[in-house]
């Protein structure tokens, strides 16, 4: 016999919760299942804790920095892990800790602690009992994927989770995979203090984004003696004395030594433990569950959320998803994915601010557009900072002058992208930004100026 319900929630992300309050505010009786920490990876092994330990590791950085400003620090800057990992796990509980008790403390809500595997389309068994919904959300979230490298199982190597359980300082750490979350934790852990090196396949940095974005990123890790092996291949992974031995087919050195490893080569989704082979739900070859425009699934009544679903693998997006999904279904609107537009931020620093298309996107598309590109050392917000390494790009349509994409890479960058992210959701021309008066001195000033400089691609 089952225990029926109105919906189940699976997962606790950053789109489940708020879901199942709005459905259980509704007046539908719902059931919230998670097998873990609650808040999802932004909570527990993302966006909060990396930001937090991002913000310990400036602090670092500026303190060296101090006689640049005028500002003298007598004596040596030490990082204490033990206070940043306390600091951290701090913030990230009292997340979590929040997510927990308004699931607990809402109406109609009721929350199960447990691993959720599906008995069939629409029935969900957790610790022994049987749920039964015709409406059910998946938002389980995603995992660091384990490449397929020799020697990896007999190494002890680190993920995306479990270096923030480490209350110490590796002293030589070397990073597979130069993208997002290998860059974050290589200069984070450069500014603690730890040798750093980033090997990546590829011929450059953060392969989605445009050579000139790829290349001031390498020089902005390079000036803080963090070293780049590019077009390098991990073949295998050996025990050291000290460490790890990581073999390439690099040119440049085929060996890396270090002490410690950090796997951060790509995500895979929760989805391999759901007992989905006892439904009708489709996945792709990657096990992300396929969905429509509106985060349908194969099954009616079944919808998948955030990172599960392959359709964006950000806080930002997972929680789009909830808004999308709620509005559909309680307040007769239709929105749909295809409406948003990318934006995301790489949170080094300075951090990169991402909307829309690409540079070799635009180009590759043949239509007629123009581009303006300005440095950050002539945006006087950073000069005054001393913070001049990046600069800021954008596109535009040519015929209809609406703006097709922007970079920004410099201070200020993963806030100043918004106001242009803002007139591309207006479907505005460029114009009204161009005409905007922009408070001084800030960075976001000088992307009127910036369009004011617009030239045929």
């Amino acid at each position: 016999m089952s225990n029926l319900f109105d919906a189940i929630v699976i997962g606790t992300g950053q789109a489940g919760p708020p879901l199942a309050a709005k459905l259980a505010k509704a007046g539908q009786k719902v059931a919230v299942i998670e097998r873990g920490r609650f808040g999802g990876t932004c909570v527990n092994t993302g966006c909060i804790p990396t930001k937090a330990m991002v913000a310990s590791a400036r602090v670092a950085y500026m303190a060296r920095r101090g006689a640049d400003f005028g500002v003298d620090i007598t004596g040596a800057i030490h990082v204490d892990m033990k206070r940043v990992k306390a600091r951290k796990d701090q913030i990230s509980r009292a997340s979590r800790t929040a997510v927990e008790g308004m699931l607990d403390k809402t109406p109609n809500c009721t929350v199960y602690r447990g691993q959720a595997r599906f008995a069939s389309d629409h029935v969900v068994e957790v610790g022994g009992e049987a749920l039964a919904a015709q409406q059910i959300f998946i938002n389980v979230g995603a995992r660091a994927s384990k490449p397929n490298i020799p020697g990896l199982n007999e190494v002890s190597y680190l993920t995306n989770s479990s270096i923030l359980e480490i209350d110490f300082l590796p002293e030589n750490l070397v990073i597979l995979g130069g993208s997002y979350v290998g860059l974050e934790f290589g200069q984070m852990f450069r500014r603690f203090g730890s040798k750093v090196t980033i090997v990546e396949r590829g011929p450059g940095l953060l392969k989605r984004e445009d050579s000139d974005v790829s290349q001031a990123i390498r020089d902005i890790l390079l000036k803080e003696s963090i070293e780049v092996k590019l077009n390098s291949d991990c073949v295998e992974l050996n025990k050291a004395s000290d460490g790890i031995e990581m073999r390439t087919n690099s040119a440049d050195g085929p060996t890396v030594q270090g002490t410690h490893v950090l796997i951060a080569a790509g995500r895979k989704p929760n989805t391999d433990d759901l007992g989905l082979e006892n439904t009708k739900l489709q996945r792709d070859a990657r096990g992300y569950i396929e969905v429509d425009d509106e985060l349908r699934t194969s099954v009616p009544g079944v919808w998948a959320l955030g990172d599960c679903n392959g359709r964006g693998a950000f806080t930002h997006t997972s929680y789009n998803d909830f808004e999308i999904v709620s509005a559909n279904l309680l307040d007769g609107a239709t929105r749909r994915v295809s409406d948003r537009i990318t934006a995301y931020a790489v949170f080094i620093d300075p951090p990169l601010g991402r909307v829309g298309m690409t540079e070799a996107e635009v180009r590759a598309s043949g239509r007629n557009a123009l581009i303006a590109k300005r440095p950050m050392s002539k945006v006087g917000r950073a000069y005054e900072k001393s913070e001049t390494q990046g600069f800021m790009k954008v596109l535009v349509d040519a015929e209809s002058k609406e703006i097709l994409g922007a970079s920004i890479l410099g201070t200020g960058g993963d806030e100043a992208i918004h106001c242009i992210l803002d007139v591309m959701y207006a479907k505005a021309p460029y114009t009204v930004l161009q005409h905007a008066v922009h408070i001084h001195p800030t960075v976001s000033e000088l992307i009127p100026t910036m369009l004011g400089d617009l030239q045929p691609l």
